[in-house]
């Protein structure tokens, strides 16, 4: 009898489990357009950000084909956002009648989705409309190693300045003006002596930031807080970088490559940490700016900026698939403005370079000298192999160990890092055209002068021994003086500075 009694009660087990199970939800599987990132983040009910790419993106291959810079970015402008105004209506309507937030992104055709849940992922990944669906997590404190000081002696001209000859330029009276400088960092210390007098928002006596200035840190933002109306970097590596473009106090600190050319900037970090959604809307600031508390609508093309420094990086750990950013950069190469980014401290490994923006073709990516001029340990090498481009990286060298510059507060600092690197080469864009004002409106002319002039090195680390370029130091260290005496030596023949212009000098 116990036999039986012990079978019975196994059988009404087997019996409850049978009932079960078939009414238990299968474990579902990912859609093929879903972020791995994004599906684990919104499981057992939990919810993430993330950003939905809308399958319609602009064709902007059109304006390449006008004159100057101006008639591009507005041109550019206005088919970006016509797409995104049209091709997002169903999608934001959709949204609004289910009373789910969002931010739409017209830069990319896409929108930011601040909380979601699995079945608001699932629903969307399912729409005809929609590319896919990318995380935008916040897990990354600031990459850039440094090393920082407190010297407070003024040093006159310093010595990266000299490395890349840009005294010599300044001696030929070309300083930068006429040019603006755009940066997107932790922000910036607008009333740093070495940079008050260079931001486009000062007048000599007043401010005023609408156009100038906008932060895209909407929640937290350490001493500056969220939408910060003002100018204000809540870590340093902001306004050291743009100190390297532009700073000059007056008063003996000579840290600037570009001291007669303004700056404006966007806060894209909360203390270190960016996002994918943070680094889209200072991309989307800067191509066309507008008011402080505004919106993208009021955008005006005109007050772009003819360059931008990013020395920064959006790693896979953050959430960046490689093509996450890329629509932005292109969109920013086709209406005009070189994209100047910063290479990576990854270190000396081949194939370093493999974090967004960096990797991109539209990129001109930078990386890092000693004063030596010998590769930086820190400075991340090529080629790209994360998109399967194998495309050689970086394009050019500058200084960026013991940089000396600008810190907030009024005070100066030593930092190292190929984000130290990037600026030398913005704030070169800016003496070429301060120079030549008709490279301004060719970007792949002002590259290839800067390229043929550089100070070539030859590298056989990742690549072949003798390749001008090579994937350590690119078309070699930047020499801003080089490139602005070759302009002269053409002058009589102006389409010249079309072409690769001298003969490689060898380091």
């Amino acid at each position: 009898m116990l036999i039986v009694r012990f079978f019975k009660q196994w059988l009404l087990l087997l019996l409850l489990i049978g009932l079960i199970l078939p009414s238990a939800t299968p474990v579902a599987t990912a859609p093929a357009n879903v972020a791995p990132a994004v599906w684990l983040a919104t499981e057992a009910g939990a919810s993430t950000d993330f950003l939905v790419v809308l399958a319609e993106q602009a064709d902007l291959t059109p304006a390449a084909t006008l004159p100057t810079k101006a008639a591009r970015g507005q041109w550019v402008y206005a088919a970006l956002w016509s797409l995104a105004e049209s091709s997002q209506a169903p999608l934001r309507a959709w949204l609004t009648e289910r009373g789910i937030a969002h931010r739409p992104y017209y830069i990319v055709n896409a929108l930011y989705i601040p909380a979601g849940e699995r079945a608001l992922v699932q629903a969307l990944a399912a729409r005809a409309d929609v590319a896919r669906i990318e995380a935008n997590p916040r897990l990354r404190q600031l990459p850039f190693p440094e090393a920082l000081s407190q010297p407070t002696a003024a040093q006159g001209v310093e010595w990266n300045l000299a490395q890349v000859g840009a005294p010599e330029v300044w001696a030929e009276g070309y300083t930068g003006a006429g040019i603006i400088i755009g940066g997107q960092d932790t922000g910036y210390d607008w009333q740093h002596p070495a940079l008050l007098r260079q931001y486009r928002g000062w007048d000599g006596s007043a401010a005023s930031h609408d156009y100038h200035w906008h932060d895209a840190i909407h929640s937290g933002g350490g001493v500056c807080g969220a939408d910060s109306p003002v100018p204000c970097d809540d870590h340093s590596h902001g306004t050291h970088t743009m100190g390297i473009a532009v700073g000059d106090d007056g008063a003996g600190n000579q840290i600037g490559m570009a001291p007669g050319a303004q700056w404006i900037g966007c806060r894209n970090m909360d203390r270190g940490v960016g996002t994918p959604a943070t680094y889209l809307e200072c991309f989307e600031f800067f191509l066309a700016p507008y008011p402080v508390g505004g919106t993208p609508a009021q955008g005006d093309p005109a007050r772009a900026p003819d360059v931008t420094i990013n020395s920064w990086s959006c790693p896979a750990s953050e959430g960046c698939s490689w093509e996450t950013l890329e629509a932005a950069v292109n969109a920013q190469r086709a209406a005009g403005i070189l994209t100047v980014v910063a290479a990576g401290n990854r270190g000396a490994a081949c194939s370093t370079v493999l974090d967004p923006p960096a990797i991109y073709e539209a990129a001109y990516t930078v990386g890092a000298v000693t004063s030596g001029d010998l590769i930086a340990s820190l400075s991340s090498r090529g080629p790209v192999t994360v998109d399967g481009s194998g495309r050689l990286k970086p394009d050019l060298v500058a200084p960026g160990v013991g940089v000396r510059s600008c810190v907030p507060g009024g005070g100066y600092g030593i930092k190292s890092g190929t984000s130290m690197a990037a600026p030398h080469v913005a704030g070169a864009a800016a003496l070429l055209w301060s120079a030549q004002p008709a490279l301004r409106d060719d970007l792949a002319a002002t590259e290839a002068l800067l390229n043929s002039t550089a100070v070539a090195f030859a590298d056989g680390q990742c690549g072949d021994a003798d390749a001008i370029p090579n994937n350590v130091y690119g078309w070699g260290r930047l020499d801003i003086a080089a490139a602005i005496a070759a302009t002269h030596e053409v002058i009589e023949y102006p389409w010249q500075l079309f072409l690769p212009l001298v003969e490689r000098r060898e380091g």
